[in-house]
């Protein structure tokens, strides 16, 4: 019923590799029957990430991928992945996300913070379900571009099917990060502080946040996904303890918001 996807960032390098090697039966693996997902998130959340203001938000949904066994459950809040083992109860492969930049000129809040490029994060995926309707998920991504540091998100999620179309599912979320992270987003040094930036701040490493958060998702069609989606994240450790958290944001971090995505069926021979 809910069928998952990979995402066109994550699949960047294992199509570039298996392109051009062959199946045992002579086929190129690009050969066979593909699924191209499109869409888009709207949403209410914050500004920038610690911020105290929300504003209306739009993220496009690109997600593309063999058709073939599927995932038992997928949450908004997965990184784009493309699973190398995958044993029914326990899937585990490779990981990326999309980075969006931040300029310290588009809030009057940021203004003396390090700006933040536009970049990805690529790492590996670890997934178990313990029973039918449990699944406990966690990553580990490498900042490329955008910062130096390392994050680490873990997961578990309840999820059931309360019609044949409709799915319910939620659960806690929790983030860690490394100093490099942290010192990108949330560092402000004393010549900054000077010029009009928040006070001075040398973070370190450790939890990031703690969150819970819900979904609806509802199939009228094959080839239809609508969702509706709600989450708390509380900024924790250095990120709670920043000066721009402190004096110009806040830890207290909420999203709510509609999806819709139309699937599209395709071969390639």
């Amino acid at each position: 019923m809910f069928k998952s996807s990979f995402y066109a960032v994550a699949l960047c390098l294992p199509l570039t590799v298996a392109s051009v090697a062959e199946a045992g039966d002579g086929q190129s693996f690009l050969a066979g029957n593909w699924a191209l997902t499109l869409g888009g998130s709207g949403f209410i959340g914050p500004k920038f990430e610690g911020s105290k203001n929300s504003s209306l938000q739009f993220s496009p949904i690109i997600a593309i991928g063999k058709q073939g066994p599927e995932a038992r459950f997928v949450s908004r809040n997965d990184s784009p992945s493309f699973a190398l083992l995958d044993q029914g109860a326990f899937r585990a492969g490779i990981a990326g996300k999309l980075i969006m930049p931040r300029d310290n000129d588009s809030e009057p809040e940021l203004t003396g913070m390090k700006n933040v490029l536009l970049g990805v994060e690529l790492g590996g995926f670890a997934e178990v379900y313990p029973t039918e309707f449990i699944r406990v998920r966690g990553e580990v991504r490498q900042g490329i571009r955008s910062h130096s540091g390392q994050v680490g998100d873990i997961a578990v999620d309840a999820f059931t099917d309360i019609t044949p179309n409709i799915r319910v599912s939620g659960g806690p979320r929790v983030r860690l990060a490394s100093s490099e992270y942290f010192d990108r987003y949330y560092g402000v040094s004393a010549a900054a502080a000077a010029a009009g930036g928040p006070s001075a701040y040398a973070p370190g490493g450790g939890v990031h946040s703690m969150a819970v958060g819900g979904a609806v998702d509802w199939k009228p069609t094959e080839q239809w996904s609508l969702s509706s989606f709600a989450e708390y994240r509380r900024l924790m450790g250095p990120a709670a303890d920043s000066s721009l958290v402190r004096e110009r944001g806040s830890a207290n971090q909420f999203v709510v918001g509609l999806s819709a995505s139309y699937k599209f069926n395709f071969t390639l021979d």
